[in-house]
């Protein structure tokens, strides 16, 4: 059994018209009190980056104050931050993360 094509065309026009998910930024914030390494291991564990990768992104917090860990869509974005500051509470530090749209 064959479609027709107007059938087709109009299928694949709802196709394109699909939008992805907004993303959102995670951001870690520099704080006085949590240590650079805690922030590289945070970086590896919870955004699979890299040594080298989490050590610029934990230089970029410690220099500017904010810095983006990954790019994600909310819900994502959400559970990466919860993780971040349930990591941060177990073992004391006062690391806040936040998101904001991409």
């Amino acid at each position: 059994m064959s479609v027709p094509y107007h059938e087709l065309e109009e299928l694949t026009e709802q196709e394109e018209r699909t939008e992805e998910p907004p993303l959102y930024k995670v951001l870690l914030h520099n704080d006085d009190y949590t240590t650079m390494d805690f922030v590289v291991m945070v970086l590896e564990v919870i955004f699979h980056k890299s040594t080298a990768e989490a050590t610029r992104i934990m230089l970029n917090v410690h220099h500017n104050g904010v810095g983006v860990a990954g790019v994600y869509p909310r819900d994502v974005a959400e559970s990466k931050a919860a993780l971040v500051h349930e990591l941060a509470r177990k073992h004391e530090h006062p690391l806040r993360c936040s998101i904001e749209p991409a």
